[in-house]
This record gives structure tokens, C-alpha cells and sequence, in this order.
């Protein structure tokens, strides 16, 4: 079989058996994706012990170990149960760094380059309200956003991932749930 063409539920299956192999193949076909969603969703001061890629490699981990947890529906449930896993790493990360308070490693005479207290604050409002608007919608309308959204997966990609029969359907469906995403963001 092609590795391209193996598809999210058969390495799933694989690695469920014990296939390392298929679990090696599984982490190198999401890792990429993952790191690429994380990567400045961090605030920088929750970054002094956990870098981002640390948080994905615990995501991986966590998910093949609760492997048998996860009811398979595709491509597009797997990453979003995974995008799950990572932010609630994130979201626990950012508690442990508030709790600890912030410290000066540098010293005060180097400009700060984190936003201002207000822009985080109205950054994490909206992503709250993004957060809550994404939970509303149905899983098919959570997974076409999230896949097209922020993973940037193409509306073929998209199409097959959802099992829909062509880019123009999966471009109807993301069309669709991202309407429903801006009216449940601003009700």
C-alpha cells in the first residue's frame, strides 16, 4: 500500500494492534500540523518551561496512550481530538506560569516585544469567544473549521478528510460552518 494513501482510520487501527511502524507514520503525518497550530498561541510567559514543541510531543503522547478512548471517524475527528489535547496542555501551561507570577530573567533595560496587557486581554477574549462559537457547531462544521481555519488544509484535502465528494462541497460546508461560527461568536 502507498503510505501517502493510507488514510487516519487504518493507522489508527494498525497502532491500536501495536504496529509501531503505523504509530512512527501516524506521529510524522501530524506532528508537522500540530507544531504549525501552536506555534504562537504560547504566551511568552508560559514558555520558560514548556516550549511549544514540548506541549506536542505530550499531546502525541497522550493521545496514542488514551488511544483506545478515541472512537475513529476520519482524518478530521483525529486532528481535532488532538488540537483538544493541545490546548488543554496550553490552557494548563498558561495557569501553571500565572500562577508562579512573572519574573525578570533579562533585566529591565530590554524592551518588552509581548503584547500590551490590553491587547492579550482582547486576544484571549476573542479567542474565548472562538473557543465557545467552535463548541456550538456541530462536529462536521468543527472539523471544516479547524481543518481549513487553522490547519490550512485545502478544500481537496478538506473534502477528503470529511469524506465529501468534492472541493466544491467541502468549500459549501466550510462556507456554511464558518457563518454559523460568526453568528454563535457575535450572539
Amino acid at each position: 500500500m502507498d503510505r501517502s494513501l493510507e488514510s487516519t482510520a487504518f493507522l489508527l487501527t494498525r497502532v491500536r494492534d501495536g504496529d509501531e511502524a503505523a504509530r512512527d507514520r501516524l506521529i510524522a503525518r501530524y506532528l508537522p500540523m500540530l507544531r504549525e497550530w501552536a506555534r504562537g498561541r504560547l504566551p511568552g510567559g508560559a514558555r520558560s518551561l514548556a516550549d511549544t514543541d514540548d506541549l506536542v510531543q505530550v499531546t502525541l503522547i497522550r493521545a496514542l496512550k488514551n488511544l483506545k478512548d478515541f472512537e475513529s471517524r476520519g482524518e478530521g475527528a483525529f486532528l481535532r481530538y488532538l488540537r483538544q489535547i493541545l490546548l488543554n496542555a496550553m490552557r494548563n501551561e498558561i495557569r501553571r506560569a500565572s500562577r508562579r507570577g512573572p519574573h525578570d530573567e533579562l533585566g529591565n533595560g530590554i524592551p518588552a516585544v509581548a503584547p500590551s496587557p490590553l491587547e492579550s486581554t482582547i486576544s484571549r477574549d476573542t479567542m474565548e469567544r472562538y473557543e465557545t462559537a467552535l463548541e456550538r457547531l456541530g462536529q462536521e462544521q468543527q472539523e471544516a473549521v479547524i481543518l481549513r481555519v487553522e490547519m490550512g488544509y485545502s478544500y481537496d484535502q478538506i473534502a477528503e478528510a470529511l469524506g465529501k465528494n468534492s472541493a466544491n462541497t467541502a468549500r459549501m460546508v466550510v462556507t456554511r460552518a464558518l457563518a454559523h461560527l460568526a453568528m454563535a461568536m457575535d450572539g
